[in-house]
């Protein structure tokens, strides 16, 4: 039996006072930086200047009563995905740009939390939360690589860490390829 395809209720457009609400349960469910919850209110108000004045004036707002605040989230954003999840720098820089942070802010969120940061240690960590093991051959080699790039680790580190555990040299020299396609550092 086929699905039925959900009833498209078009929603009222929101006023001020009720987008502000909107906004406010939005950054209680979920910590958001300003594009993120600019998108979502957009989606809520008429697509004129009245619409984008709301949006506006509800940001403002927001920012005025530190419910928003985009330094903050990328600092708080860095802290957890170096404490909980081990990233690399490269990969918390990435997402906070693609969250609709401003370079700067990014940058330097990014580089107080991860100035001191040993990025051995820490992809180490990585390893050990994902419960990567040494690669027994080149096709496992590759994953691992591939698995500590998409984390944010340099590629020297990465060989670093392969090297230590004695992966072969013919199955490092096959990860040359791989490392131009990645963009290695």
């Amino acid at each position: 039996m086929p699905f039925a395809p959900k009833s498209a209720k078009k929603r009222e457009p929101l006023n001020e006072a009720g987008l502000y609400d909107y906004a406010l349960k939005a950054l209680g469910r979920h910590m958001r930086t300003e594009a993120e919850l600019k998108r979502l209110m957009q989606a809520r108000v008429e697509p004129d200047a009245h619409g984008e004045a709301a949006v506006q004036a509800v940001i403002a707002r927001l920012k005025e009563r530190k419910y928003l605040d985009d330094q903050a989230f990328a600092e708080t954003y860095t802290r957890l995905r170096q404490e909980n999840q081990k990233l690399g720098a490269r990969r918390v820089r990435n997402d906070l740009r693609q969250k609709g942070i401003r370079d700067d802010v990014a940058e330097e969120a990014v580089d107080a939390r991860y100035g001191e940061t040993n990025e051995e240690a820490l992809a180490r960590q990585h390893l050990e939360r994902k419960s990567i093991r040494k690669p027994a051959n080149e096709k496992e080699t590759a994953r691992v690589m591939r698995r500590l790039v998409a984390a944010g680790f340099s590629t020297g580190v990465i060989y670093k860490i392969l090297r230590k555990w004695d992966v072969p040299d013919e199955s490092l020299a096959a990860l040359d390829n791989l490392d131009d396609q990645t963009g290695g550092e």
